[in-house]
């Protein structure tokens, strides 16, 4: 066991087992303190690597994290602290492995429930090697000012109530990391304040003993008045006892082990840690605090009257001219996480995202402000969710109904158009759905299913400026553009495209008014005594009939419809349809088992 100090301000440790909160309340109390350098120097996460972000102050840090305890030792040397918050089933086994490591000095074992003899075997280990275990079942330990091991002294705001931002004169060492706050609290009231504090544990077979660290106490010139609180169950503090009486120590010791009214209870009683329970007349907390009294340990009649005796052995020492004042300072300010200062109220902040279509913070998504079982529970299609969505607004049923019909006819159009065929070389190279469907997304343009939004923008411009089907091809002509909509390298005039009759069908059946349509029809007529394929296409009859659903519905303003064809919104609507047939594609070569595709040379026409 070592016989001095255990920790300072350069001291730096390695986390074992991420944890945020933990570690970032180490990294603020170092920031308390004026340190130089963070005390977590590194993180081990099993399987994991790479860096966390974290806070230094008001600076962001990135601490290394390292997949096993050798390559962090080894990528630290300088850190001798390993704080362990792995789960008892694997913390004896990472504690022994930190302890064989040459420069790991102490080790804290968090977890509660570690099996006894694994502890054992970790207190022979460290003991034969000169190392120091806290722990199991503990909170850790503090040196004041300097550093501190996890959660140990709670908040900030704690830490700064009891004085722990800078050393006191009292070397404390307690059982139990709860009551550890409770002392702190205490000293930093009727004394100087802490020098040291350590919780070794409350589980029976701690790593370190009490006796352990008061004989530490001793040999530390900055401690002058020593603390400890013990517990009943076990003989530990006979161990104290017994180094009172050999002049082992000699600063003043201030003692009490609570438990006292264990004799109250009619059969034995199990406190809150495994090793607080009396087992014989020995281990009662009667019993020990006469031991320690007549030992020559300061030890009050009761726990209400422990604050009166550190109080007057500390106001002792002061009289002999033992301990000197401490120059008391103000720390600086922890500047406060974003998250909790707006939720306090105390900041406001920009955010970085609007988003009117959805909300995923109740209970339930919401789309469009209709939860999602209403969705589901009133029959809603894709339309319907579309509408929500895409539109933010319920739209009437046979607009809905003609969104379906629309993603139904575009959803595919055979192997050989050139969105299906990338799709397919791609999923023959062995490329997974999402590149292989891409790969078809990609060939979407003016050339190929992307003139649905053009087609609704000339016919409606057209349309709204009274030209007449010849102005409006021929003023088309003159710009060297194509009319969108028009045209089809298979159909003609005296073979329609079967999806361009079935629109037109549905809509004369069931929309108000169809003048776009009617419009793009007359359009048909004029092209068609030029060529027998420049037939109304299926771009231009959704293109042209979307805007009669969206003037005729009388849901959308004039600018509303401007900017949803601006936008592009009706080539969405192929995107979205065409996506299904493309994976479908995907998977169709996927379950063939295609080889990889080339293209035969036969096809190609070599020139020079």
């Amino acid at each position: 066991m070592a016989t001095g100090q255990l920790f300072s301000r350069t001291t730096q440790a390695l986390f074992y087992n991420y944890k945020q909160l933990p570690i970032q309340r180490m990294l603020d109390f170092d920031f308390l303190c004026g340190r130089e350098t963070p005390s977590v120097a590194g993180i081990i996460n099993p399987g994991s690597e790479g860096f966390q972000k974290l806070f230094f102050g008001q600076e962001e840090i990135a601490i290394p994290v390292h997949s096993n305890i050798e390559a962090s030792c080894a990528a630290h040397p300088t850190a001798d602290v390993f704080i362990n918050f792995a789960s008892y089933r694997s913390a004896a086994a990472s504690s022994m492995a930190a302890l064989k490591q040459p420069t790991i000095r102490v080790v804290a074992i968090i977890a509660e429930g570690v099996p006894e003899s694994d502890t054992k075997q970790l207190i022979a280990y460290a003991r034969a090697n000169n190392k120091v275990v806290i722990g199991p079942a503990t909170v850790g330990g503090i040196q004041a000012g300097a550093f501190k091991i996890g959660d140990t002294a709670g908040t900030i705001d704690n830490i700064i109530h009891c004085k722990l931002y800078r050393p006191g004169s009292v070397g404390f060492v307690s059982k139990s990391g709860g009551m550890s706050n409770e002392l702190y609290n205490t000293v930093a009231r009727v004394t100087d304040g802490l020098y040291e504090g350590i919780a070794i544990g409350g589980d029976v077979f701690p790593g370190s003993t009490l006796s352990d660290h008061v004989l530490r106490f001793n040999n530390i010139p900055q401690v002058k008045l020593i603390v400890v609180l013990g517990e009943l169950g076990g003989r530990d503090e006979y161990s104290l006892v017994e180094a009172l009486k050999q002049g082992k120590v000699t600063k003043p010791v201030v003692a009490w082990v609570s438990g006292t009214c264990a004799r109250l209870f009619k059969s034995e009683v199990q406190f809150g840690h495994a090793g607080a329970k009396s087992g014989g007349e020995m281990e009662s907390a009667q019993a020990k605090n006469q031991a320690l009294r007549d030992a020559g340990a300061v030890v009050p009649s009761s726990y209400e009257a422990l604050e009166t005796a550190i109080k007057e052995t500390f106001e002792k020492l002061v009289e002999q001219g033992k301990i000197a004042p401490v120059k008391e300072f103000k720390p600086p300010q922890i500047p406060e996480d974003l998250n909790s200062a707006i939720k306090s109220g105390k900041v406001r902040a920009p955010t970085h995202i609007i988003s009117t279509i959805s909300d995923d913070r109740g209970e339930e998504p919401c789309y469009g402000g209709v939860p999602m079982s209403s969705i589901v529970e009133q029959g809603y299609g894709v339309g319907d969710v579309i509408s929500l969505l895409w539109f933010k607004r319920s739209l009437p049923s046979y607009c809905t109904k003609f969104i379906e019909i629309c993603i139904m006819l575009c959803a595919d159009h055979g192997p050989c158009v050139s969105g299906a065929h990338n799709t397919i070389v791609t999923a023959r190279a062995g490329k997974d759905l999402v590149s292989s469907l891409v790969a078809g997304l990609l060939t979407i343009g003016p050339r190929f299913g992307g003139a649905v939004d053009d087609a609704a923008r000339y016919f409606k411009d057209a349309y709204d400026r009274n030209l007449t089907p010849y102005e409006f091809v021929e003023s088309m002509k003159k710009k060297g553009i194509r009319v969108p909509g028009i045209g089809h390298r298979i159909k003609r005039g005296d073979n329609r495209d079967k999806r361009v009759e079935l629109l037109q069908a549905f809509a004369r059946t069931n929309f108000p008014s169809v003048k776009y349509m009617e419009y793009a029809v007359q359009v048909e007529t004029y092209t068609l005594s030029k060529a027998n394929n420049l037939v109304l296409n299926v771009d231009g009859a959704i293109g042209t009939l979307f805007l009669d659903l969206l003037a005729g519905s009388g849901m959308f303003t004039k600018p509303e419809i401007d900017e949803i064809v601006e936008i592009g919104y009706l080539n969405g609507l192929f995107v979205l349809a065409r996506s299904i047939g493309l994976i479908g594609h995907t998977f169709d070569q996927k379950r063939l088992k295609q080889p990889l595709y080339r293209h035969p040379w036969e096809d190609v026409l070599y020139t020079k």
